[in-house]
């Protein structure tokens, strides 16, 4: 048997051609994201309905169940299968779901785009997660990382309104990039896709375009990475359950300039940045 499931692997077009008028009375085609819903069946049981570019549906629907803990482990998934002629997706798993009525029946609205709900309570088993205390991040690596996001080619740069977020190791190789129309179904796909590839998170770190809230803290703890790195801000939530779980968080991230809010000592300072007056790094007091 093998442990990984099979897959549909279908393809939807990103962006879809409009026809605009601007301030002057100008005519002129744009691209736009395109938006499309996604009805989850697990099992033959209608889950939820996912709105989604499209561009990673399969990774996007497994990250969405890892994430939700609905399912614990991959090999328990034996197929994903895509049909947007009906604009839906059958996930079937070898032996069922346990309690799956029980386990759906609560729901908590977050303040997620693209997905606005939850499973369970949000901090369900969140004491029980473990990051590494030993994992470390440079100073360098992190403006690595931050250019490497400024230069990658998106849906973003060609037609806006999404959202995007990337895994990197710690040295700063970019390992996954995806862009989605909330940044809760890029996260579900980055998380779907290293489930499939059985990437640990141990020692990664995970880049967001968007805001650091606590559902998007607990699913970074769910996929075990330390690193937390957005170019938005952070709620007091997502503040308090980084805290709570020793992830290292840092919001702000653009050009030379970061904010470090939390497990403040997987940072490495690096001299010859700290003089630079214009990438003074924080006290990490």
């Amino acid at each position: 048997m093998t442990s990984r499931p099979i897959l549909s692997n279908a393809h939807a077009t990103l962006t879809y051609p409009v026809e605009v008028v601007d301030e002057q009375g100008r005519v002129s085609l744009i691209e736009i994201p395109a938006e499309r819903p996604l009805t989850v069946y697990l099992d033959k049981r209608e889950l939820v309905t996912l709105m989604t570019l499209g561009g990673a549906p399969e990774a996007l629907v497994l990250g969405y169940l890892r994430n939700q803990r609905l399912v614990r482990s991959i090999t328990d998934i034996a197929c994903v299968q895509v049909d947007w002629d009906v604009e839906a997706v059958a996930v079937t798993t070898r032996n069922g779901v346990d309690n799956i009525e029980e386990r759906t029946s609560k729901r908590v609205i977050t303040t997620g785009c693209g997905q606005g709900s939850v499973f369970g309570g949000l901090m369900d088993e969140v004491d029980a997660i473990t990051l590494p205390e030993e994992a470390r991040l440079t100073q360098s690596t992190l403006y690595r990382i931050v250019d490497l996001i400024r230069t990658q080619s998106s849906i973003y740069k060609q037609a806006g309104s999404v959202h995007g977020c990337a895994l990197f190791s710690a040295s700063g190789e970019l390992l996954y990039f995806i862009e989605d129309v909330g940044r809760h179904n890029a996260v579900d796909s980055i998380a779907g896709k290293m489930w499939l590839d059985g990437v640990s998170g141990h020692d990664k770190v995970f880049y967001t375009t968007g805001r650091l809230t606590s559902e998007m803290v607990i699913k970074g703890a769910q996929m075990g990475i330390p690193f937390l790195l957005s170019r938005s801000g952070t709620t007091q939530m997502g503040h308090a359950v980084a805290q709570r779980v020793g992830m290292t968080l840092l919001a702000r991230c653009t050009g030379k300039h970061f904010l470090l809010l939390t497990g403040k000592h997987r940072l490495i300072a690096e001299s010859h940045l700290l003089n630079d007056t214009s990438a003074k790094l924080p006290m990490l007091a």
